[in-house]
């Protein structure tokens, strides 16, 4: 398939996924909601997919929202419901893009603000050059922070910082970033598509399956008491010890050789 927003390669069970909008910064538009709408639909039936890396072209990751787009712009005399917006499309990816049964890898190249920001940070690792920068930028134009803003930051950082990023929009660096635990390393900038996609690629060697079910398990950790999450981990470790992973697994540690697994 062909694509005027975004790029996508599949190659040897890594899918790559590029935001295409470089004049933009990458920002989002309707279309660009539809087609990587169509991009996660193969991601999810294709069952050779065993990682996605998210990354953007040119010199930021993404600005968030297009406020030219003309489905949130406000008109002279009109208002808009961004809560359409919100219900459509970004909530759909977030809850999309945290669910892919593999690890999530996303590839910060350079500012990520508003939305862009809050994609990014809903993915499992993220990795940034050291000259990408992370914005609330919501607080500039009387927005609230959407994308799962609200509730990945404070898991993230605490609430006095997400407070206060929030509320004042001010810009941290990919280094402090990493610093905080927001993000998982900072690299240089001429290494960051090379160290992202050798993470890929080790992930396309792993159990998927497993990665999967402990994603699952992390997820729910911050909802759950003690004993309902020892209950969730039995449930998890019962489905996983009946993988053809897990028996590959020990049989190539018993045989001291280097396991093949399957994601199955």
């Amino acid at each position: 398939m062909s694509y005027e927003t975004i790029e996508f390669e599949l190659n040897d069970g890594l899918a790559v996924l590029t935001l295409n909008r470089p004049d933009s910064l990458n920002s989002f538009t309707t279309q660009m909601h539809e087609e990587i709408r169509s991009v996660l639909d193969i991601i999810e039936t294709d069952t050779s997919v065993r990682c996605l890396i998210l990354t953007g072209n040119g010199r930021g990751f993404c600005a968030g929202q297009d406020l030219s787009d003309r489905a949130v712009a406000p008109e002279t005399g009109t208002k808009r419901d961004l809560g359409e917006s919100i219900e459509k499309n970004y909530g759909p990816l977030i809850l999309r893009l945290t669910a892919l049964p593999m690890p999530v890898i996303c590839a910060v190249n350079g500012v990520a603000a508003g939305a862009g920001a809050n994609i990014a940070l809903a993915c499992d690792i993220v990795l940034a050059a050291k000259s990408a920068k992370f914005i609330q930028a919501f607080c500039k134009i009387g927005l609230v922070p959407d994308s799962a803003g609200t509730y990945t930051l404070p898991r993230l950082i605490g609430s006095a910082r997400a407070a206060a990023l929030s509320l004042t929009g001010e810009p941290i660096m990919a280094e402090k970033a990493e610093e905080w635990g927001m993000i998982w390393k900072a690299v240089d900038d001429d290494q960051l598509q090379n160290t992202a996609r050798e993470m890929g690629q080790h992930f396309t060697k792993q159990p998927t399956k497993g990665l999967a079910l402990t994603k699952k398990a992390l997820q729910a950790s911050f909802n759950n008491t003690l004993a309902e999450q020892l209950d969730l981990e039995r449930d998890l470790q019962r489905e996983a010890g009946y993988t053809n992973d897990y028996q590959e697994g020990v049989s190539a540690f018993m045989e001291k050789r280097k396991p093949e697994f399957t994601g199955s």
